[in-house]
């Protein structure tokens, strides 16, 4: 039975693609259960589908071994950039290495917000498989196991930087080590001589914040000292939740000497609060961030903090991207750049040591 001259998803064949054989379609049709235009929906990327039938129709088109030919060709030259949320300069970082990459490979990057959403919704998905961009970098976010069969299924890479939760083994990722980031904070204000040192976290449904947070632990616990959990506050990476926390563990009788901060931000925030309540950085308070932001070397006295290399982080994930829209395998799916601690001036030995 031949469809020479036909295409599944019922367009004209573009120059110099190899016609498929219907006979695949129908026969993937026939095993599903459905009609050979539900088919056509699933390789489409089309939403009107239930989450099963597209699942049982891509499991069988794998089975048959049904690939799109030409689909590189049919690519544009993109890059899909989505954070779950947009306007930070943390985000600033992040967008300066994935354009990095994309004025070399002279693509273009499109940007979306998910509106706070760690997964974006469908409407999104839709976008991006109408634009067949040449990949998706998610940043803090992750796709549910039915968009990434759409992606898949289209053949676009997506890779995942700086997960927000434990990813199937299958996504590719791209973070930092975290934890390494939080002991090596912690380390240093224990070096110094603190014993009473606080941790503001970020929002505890993200490993990276869970991350730092065992670090923090595991450096108290090292240097035998407990881990008090009246010194220990969540955030949620923005400058009031720093403040708040700050004003709540200062006004404590037996207050902290220092602070670590699950980020650049809140550190900013706890600024404001030591500020108000007559305290002096670092004569009455020590303070280490994380991230290192531009911001941390200007602000007065210039911000003790981890450094993530979100600029490297970034341009790795466009690369990795890329590499996996070739038919590249990486070595590994799982990639961790180092974290470094930058040591400025709001560190110092508790006051009367």
């Amino acid at each position: 039975m031949s469809g020479a001259g036909v295409r599944f998803d019922g367009e004209a064949p573009a120059a110099g693609e190899e016609p498929q054989s219907t006979a695949t379609l129908a026969a993937v049709a026939e095993a599903a259960g459905v009609s050979a235009s539900t088919v056509s929906k699933v390789l489409n990327g089309r939403s009107d589908v239930s989450p099963a039938t597209r699942a049982r129709v891509q499991d069988l088109l794998r089975e048959h071994g049904y690939r799109r030919r030409g689909g590189g060709a049919r690519q544009s030259p993109l890059l899909d950039l989505v954070f779950h949320e947009l306007g930070s300069a943390w985000a600033m970082e992040v967008i300066r290495g994935v354009e990095n990459v994309a004025r070399e490979e002279r693509l273009g990057v499109v940007l979306s917000e998910s509106a706070g959403r760690l997964t974006p919704g469908q409407t999104w998905v839709e976008d991006v498989l109408a634009r067949r961009p040449a990949g998706v970098i998610l940043v803090l976010s992750d796709l549910s196991a039915d968009q990434r069969a759409q992606f898949t299924g289209r053949g676009i890479p997506f890779v995942v930087l700086d997960p927000a939760g434990d990813l199937a083994e299958d996504v590719p990722s791209i973070g930092a080590t975290n934890w390494q980031g939080g002991l090596a904070a912690t380390r240093h204000l224990v070096g110094l001589g603190h014993r009473r040192i606080a941790v503001v976290g970020g929002p505890p449904t993200m490993m990276c914040s869970r991350a730092r947070i065992d670090g923090y632990r595991a450096a108290l616990g090292v240097a035998g000292l407990p881990v008090d959990p009246g010194l220990i506050r969540e955030g949620d990476f923005h400058h009031e939740a720093g403040y708040a926390a700050g004003r709540e563990l200062l006004a404590l009788s037996d207050r902290p000497t220092a602070v670590f901060t699950g980020n650049d931000l809140q550190a900013l925030g706890l600024y404001e609060a030591a500020r108000e309540l007559g305290l002096r950085i670092p004569e009455d308070l020590s303070v280490v961030g994380f991230d290192d932001l531009p911001v941390a070397r200007w602000i007065g006295p210039p911000l003790t903090t981890v450094r993530q290399p979100l600029t490297e982080m970034a341009e790795a994930a466009a690369r990795l991207v890329l590499d996996l829209g070739r038919g590249n395998a990486p070595v590994t799916r799982r990639v961790e750049l180092a974290t470094s601690l930058v040591t400025r001036s709001s560190t110092a030995p508790p006051p009367g040591s």
